[in-house]
């Protein structure tokens, strides 16, 4: 199950989506998770579903690593189904006993899902797509003006990318301590929810002080090479917006705009 989260991961390539960039993409993004919101239909739901999946066709990254993205988060849809399955009042399909399976549930549940997945998927490729440098960087971009304000960009556009980037880091770390606790006779499936809490300790002792301890070497590292952020920093590679960038804007806008007339013209 952990090693199927891909939140946080880069996966190289040269594909029109990789050479974005990076405040184009995250700002896309953010475009892309409020238009999201506007769909209430199944026509806006496929005009969805085929910008997604033309996007991971350029991006050429797998639709298998891309779908793995989302099954250890599949507890929290099944969940958001259920519920809206089951108290969303409307046209009975289904009763039994006091549940009652409405027709109106099962289409909002299904939604809210789909909503989900889109969510997760578009994170991720923005993860998949960036690499942590350029990510911090574009990050950095974005919240400059916000430094007339008193706001540490660069200190917050690093910190962001760290936690992100080491999240696979402590997925790995955290496998590698259950496979140790097991093998040490450690049962971590059976007994009820407060015995598995209980059993969860000898793993979260262990990753805490190896999260601490991996973030104090980082900290050596960066002072060892008299890193200093913010003011008077340079870089090698210098971000530009290029005409592709004004190009998948210009599509996403296309997207919304779609979208916006799909919600009040009631298709």
């Amino acid at each position: 199950m952990l090693s199927d989260i891909t939140l946080g991961q880069y996966y190289p390539g040269k594909s029109v989506v990789h050479l974005l960039d990076p405040r184009t993409k995250i700002i896309l993004t953010m475009i892309f998770i409020s238009s999201i919101f506007l769909a209430q239909s199944y026509v806006a739901y496929l005009v969805l579903t085929a910008f997604l999946t033309i996007i991971i066709a350029c991006s050429r990254i797998p639709f298998k690593l891309v779908l793995r993205s989302v099954k250890p988060l599949w507890i929290i849809i099944v969940f958001t189904l259920g519920i809206h399955i089951l108290t969303t009042p409307g046209t009975a399909l289904y009763t039994f006993s006091v549940v009652t399976i409405t027709k109106e549930g099962l289409r909002q549940g299904l939604l809210m899902s789909a909503r989900l997945v889109y969510l997760i998927i578009i994170s991720s490729l923005l993860t998949f797509t960036t690499s942590p440098i350029s990510l911090t960087d574009g990050i950095e971009r974005l919240l400059r003006p916000f430094k007339k304000i008193g706001v540490p960009a660069h200190e917050l556009a690093m910190m962001m990318t760290i936690a992100l980037r080491f999240i696979p880091t402590l997925l790995e770390e955290t496998e590698r301590i259950i496979k140790a606790q097991t093998a040490r006779g450690a049962d971590f499936q059976s007994g009820n929810i407060l015995k598995r809490a209980k059993n969860m300790v000898p793993i979260l002792v262990p990753l805490f002080i190896s999260a601490f301890r991996r973030a104090d070497e980082l900290a050596t590292a960066m002072e060892a090479r008299c890193y200093r952020g913010g003011e008077n920093r340079t870089r090698m590679k210098q971000l530009c917006i290029a005409g592709r960038d004004y190009l998948a804007g210009g599509v996403v806008l296309i997207l919304l705009a779609i979208l916006i007339i799909l919600r009040y013209n009631g298709g």
